[in-house]
């Protein structure tokens, strides 16, 4: 304590009179004490703080290593990013009381690898760090909570009731993470289910639909999954938004498992799966985590293929869809940015800075004039139409004016056309309820019609006519003998004769199916031909559309869901410029060491 209140004092005395003692006389070049001048120094300041020369002359010294060390330090933090933290440890656990105790290490690492090796190299179990007062979350990084070079953290010992509640907040946080990847699958399953036979105003449903807004057929199980990839993409692209990246990348890694269920064709024709690898890996980049760096390239391949065989070579598929290229030119950005990095990490400097000249040539042209962008917003115009308007036409404000206002035309024509669309399909759905059928075959029958009134009237008259058949030859196949063979094996009567119904009669199959389901079944509808598809898994629970449970959950799910389908082209290229001054940072200091 009393070392302390003397270098304090000495301190002042330095500021007042601007003295440097790490600097010449006091320092020479190899970092030795000039004795003749640190004595003068002593000297004068003895009486002054009313101390031996002796006491004022070790102060001094001590003084001067310090501020040599930290000079040291920071030519260390400018050249390699490797800072140097000063741990107030527990009194019981530093091995020289009068020493000070400093760990380095990088401030872009998690606060729990600090913690790890703070109890290895000083013995503590439980431990947590105090910084300016607050505890730092062991889930961060050391920067993002306000760590920096030469920081002062408080190393405190936890007991092992604390310890305990600690990791049960943890367990709390992967429960409540789970809990969301849960809830966003079944309310997206509750919409991949529906087929529009409801009222669209009352029970929202999904249809997959082209660039023009027009719906596209595809086969039921991969529309669902799609649904399910889509959706989850949209919940994780809301948290990015929100900067939670770690809940963010669970549920696109969750997108990524229903994309692969996906036909190759379907992927390779849409550029969504490509969008999703982007942002997994920007996900990646953003919680440091490079043990994911060879799964990041791969990703970051495949969404470049992807983008190829979506747009064309030279984008000249995008040109005709769109008319221009320049709002998708954000994720070649993106892209080329994430493969800079990459490649530095890997220690190849030459093609990192290949890729960032392709960067900054794109940035420049997408970076945006704020008096533009301000004139655009005067016209009426949001800011996320401004600044995509902008990047379309190349930065022409008159051109931008005209290119919004038409696609706001042509938003709005979409939308009247598919207000129209639904209240013909809800017409038809009607009619033909009214002729004795359930509005769910009604709609599904219409789907198989692409519309058409009088082929779906077909359809669904010789679904009848079949469901008829089928019914007639229930009784020979749920015969006494085959119930009283399953009765025999255990299993209840309605759920046999429900698995003979199902299965045609067949005693093997109906077994299997009662076994699958733990012998549990429905009793089968007289009035619902046999089903061919198989029942639900486990893991796709039955969603009834007239729950209200189900209709939170799709209330939930939908507003993740962006309403511009641009979305996802509306970059602010904030989080761009950062890291593009941090690669040219990296790449400059690499140049340098190689001279």
């Amino acid at each position: 304590m009393s070392e302390q209140n003397t270098e304090a004092k000495l301190k002042n005395l330095l500021k007042q009179e601007k003295i440097q003692l790490w600097n010449p006389p006091y320092t020479d070049e190899h970092n030795q004490p000039g004795l003749k001048h640190l004595q003068e120094l002593a000297e004068r300041y003895a009486p002054l703080v009313c101390l031996s020369q002796s006491e004022v002359g070790g102060a001094l010294e001590s003084i001067r290593v310090q501020a040599v060390k930290r000079g040291n330090r920071n030519k260390t933090f400018r050249e390699t990013n490797v800072a140097t933290l000063e741990l107030l440890l527990p009194r019981d656990s530093k091995k020289d009381p009068k020493m000070k105790n400093y760990l380095e290490t990088r401030l872009d690492v998690l606060v729990q690898e600090v913690v790890d090796r703070i109890g290895e190299e000083y013995g503590l179990k439980y431990i947590k760090l105090i910084l300016n007062g607050k505890t730092l979350c062991a889930d961060q990084r050391l920067d993002q909570q306000g760590v920096k070079n030469h920081s002062k953290m408080m190393v405190l010992k936890v007991s092992d009731a604390e310890w305990k509640q600690q990791l049960s907040e943890t367990e709390e946080k992967k429960k409540n993470q789970n809990e969301s990847i849960q809830r966003t699958q079944k309310g997206f399953q509750i919409l991949s289910e529906r087929d529009g036979s409801e009222d669209p105003d009352t029970t929202p449903f999904l249809e997959i639909a082209d660039q023009k807004g027009n719906p596209l057929n595809i086969p039921h199980k991969e529309k669902k999954a799609l649904i399910l990839a889509m959706g989850f993409h949209e919940k994780g692209r809301a948290l990015m938004k929100r900067k939670q990246y770690d809940d963010a990348l669970c549920h696109l890694l969750q997108a990524d498992q229903q994309f692969s269920k996906c036909g190759s064709a379907l992927l390779s024709s849409v550029d969504n799966f490509a969008v999703l690898q982007l942002d997994i890996v920007w996900c990646y980049r953003a919680l440091e985590a490079l043990s994911c760096l060879d799964d990041g390239r791969i990703r970051l391949q495949r969404a470049e293929d992807c983008f190829l065989q979506c747009y064309g070579q030279q984008q000249q598929r995008l040109m005709m869809i769109k008319g221009n290229t320049g709002r998708e030119e954000v994720l070649f950005l993106r892209l080329y940015l994430l493969q800079s990095l990459l490649s530095y990490i890997e220690g190849n400097d030459a093609q990192a800075r290949h890729q960032l000249s392709k960067v900054e040539s794109l940035y420049g042209r997408l970076s945006l004039d704020s008096d533009k962008m301000a004139q655009l917003m005067s016209l009426g115009f949001t800011e996320r139409e401004a600044r995509l308007g902008l990047r379309a036409c190349q930065g022409d404000v008159q051109e931008a004016a005209i290119h919004i206002s038409n696609q706001r035309q042509e938003r709005e024509e979409l939308k009247q056309r598919e207000q129209q669309r639904r209240t013909r399909r809800m017409e038809a759905i009607s009619t033909l309820a009214e002729l004795g059928f359930s509005r769910r075959d009604a709609a599904r029958a219409l789907h198989h019609s692409d519309g058409d009134l009088d082929t779906a009237y077909g359809i669904l008259l010789d679904s009848s006519q079949t469901a008829q058949a089928s019914n007639n030859n229930t009784e020979e196949a749920i015969s006494a003998e085959k119930v009283q063979q399953l009765l025999y094996l255990g299993f209840e009567r309605s759920a046999s004769e429900a698995a003979l119904t199902l299965t045609g009669g067949d005693v093997q199959s109906a077994t299997q199916l009662l076994l699958d389901n733990q012998g549990v079944l429905p009793p089968p509808s007289p009035s619902s031909p046999p089903s061919t598809s198989s029942s639900p898994s486990s893991e796709e629970p039955s969603t009834s559309s007239s729950s209200t449970e189900n209709d939170e959950l799709v209330n939930e799910v939908l507003e993740d869901i962006s309403r511009h389908e641009e979305d996802y082209l509306d970059l602010t290229l904030e989080e761009e410029s950062e890291l593009i001054a941090t690669m040219k940072t990296y790449l400059i200091r690499g140049s340098t060491h190689t001279e």
